[in-house]
Order: C-alpha cells, then sequence, then structure tokens
C-alpha cells in the first residue's frame, strides 16, 4: 500500500508513518518545513516539502501519484491565531480531498477533533472555538466530497505508552483522553478496513483491543 500524510511530521504523522513502513508499506510524509525532513525519513518514510497553505490542488496531486490512500494530520498547532486554524484545519483538508480527486485516491482518512458537533459555548477562547469550526467544517467538506473517506475523532491525546485497546465508536462518546500511539494504530487498521469508508468515529481508551474494534464496525477483519 502506498500512502502519503499530509501533515507528515505531526506527531501522530510520524507514529503512523514507523508503523506503515516497518510492516512495508510505501510511505510519504508531507511537511512544510524543510528541516523536518530527516524527522520524516526516520520513521522509513519518503519526504515531501510543500506548504499546504499556499499549494494548489495540482501541486500536491503530483504528490499522490500511485497512491492507494490519504491522511490528512496536518494542524495549525499550539501558538497559532485563529487565522491558520481555517487555513490549515480547514482549507488543508479540503486541498488534500481536490488533490485526492486529482490525482484519482479514493481513500482518505481525516483526523478531526471531538467536540465539533455542538457550537463552542460562550466564553470560549477565540482560537479554541476557531479550531472547533475549522475541524467542523473539514468534516463537512469532506463527507460532501466524492471520496471514500472516514473521520476519525480522538479524545485529548496524551503522550503514554498505547495500550492496544481502545473505545471506537460513532458518536456520541464522554470525553476522555487516548494515546497517540493507539491513534496512530487506530488509523493503520482503518486503512486496511475499506468497510469503515462513510464513518464518524470517536475514538478514546477501551478495552477492546483494536483488531477487534475494527472488525466490530465492519463485520470483516482488517
Amino acid at each position: 500500500m502506498r500512502v502519503v500524510i499530509a501533515g507528515g511530521h505531526g506527531q501522530i504523522a510520524l507514529r503512523l508513518a514507523t508503523l506503515l513502513a516497518g510492516r512495508g508499506d510505501e510511505v510519504v510524509g508531507v511537511v512544510r518545513n524543510p528541516g523536518h525532513v530527516a524527522d520524516v525519513e526516520a520513521t522509513g518514510a519518503a519526504a515531501a516539502v510543500l506548504d499546504l497553505e499556499s499549494a494548489t490542488p495540482g501541486q500536491l496531486a503530483a504528490h499522490l501519484d500511485g497512491a492507494d490512500a490519504v491522511v490528512f494530520a496536518a494542524g495549525a498547532g499550539p501558538g497559532s491565531g485563529a487565522a491558520r486554524k481555517d487555513t490549515v484545519d480547514r482549507a488543508a483538508a479540503v486541498l488534500l480531498a481536490d488533490a485526492a480527486a486529482q490525482a484519482g485516491v479514493r481513500r482518505y482518512l481525516l483526523i478531526s477533533s471531538t467536540g465539533v458537533d455542538a457550537a463552542p459555548a460562550e466564553g470560549t477562547d477565540e482560537v479554541w472555538a476557531a479550531y472547533l469550526r475549522a475541524k467542523k467544517a473539514a468534516e463537512d467538506a469532506i463527507r460532501a466530497a466524492d471520496l471514500d473517506w472516514t473521520v476519525l475523532r480522538p479524545g485529548r491525546l496524551t503522550d503514554d505508552p498505547g495500550t492496544g485497546r481502545v473505545l471506537l465508536a460513532p458518536p456520541p462518546v464522554d470525553r476522555d483522553e487516548v494515546t497517540r500511539d493507539d491513534t496512530a494504530a487506530v488509523l493503520a487498521a482503518l486503512l486496511d478496513a475499506p468497510g469503515t469508508a462513510g464513518l464518524t468515529l470517536e475514538l478514546r481508551a477501551g478495552e477492546q483491543a483494536i483488531p477487534d474494534a475494527v472488525t466490530a464496525l465492519t463485520g470483516t477483519t482488517p
């Protein structure tokens, strides 16, 4: 399988690239900063340098040639303002969808966020509210695209070691945490489960082994 990860230097993206490359998949991580190329290559993946905030769909599509799936793992990150929540968390996700359509890549995994279904509560930090609105808008755009999409909404992310056991279910799900390790492992399992296309899934720490959690959604072994 050839997988292109947009936002390839993110913590989940690097973990996912390590898992996929380790099992023999061909992985490309798209990064904005040339200084991040070595980190991506250390996972066993190749790196492509492209700024998702200024690239055209055609420029990104050139990096998707021959891909079986794309994963949107980009984010404006801590310290960014409300404007970049829109240009990265929403617009770059749409850019990847447009590029995938141009390149003929149907499978699209979107890493979103829990808590996006409700409007931000009054008094919510402006930047956090912008982030939630951007993620929701990205989800809506991807659902409207002619792609085999799956939306994954992890809970609060931690750097604890992964357990291999999760709660993976359609919303609503109580808010809780999940490790970045387990989030990456779930993404890898979803790439192997085309029957999860069209699903929006909440992800939390839980008791079910990841392969079983995915099988329960599709009725087939990933």
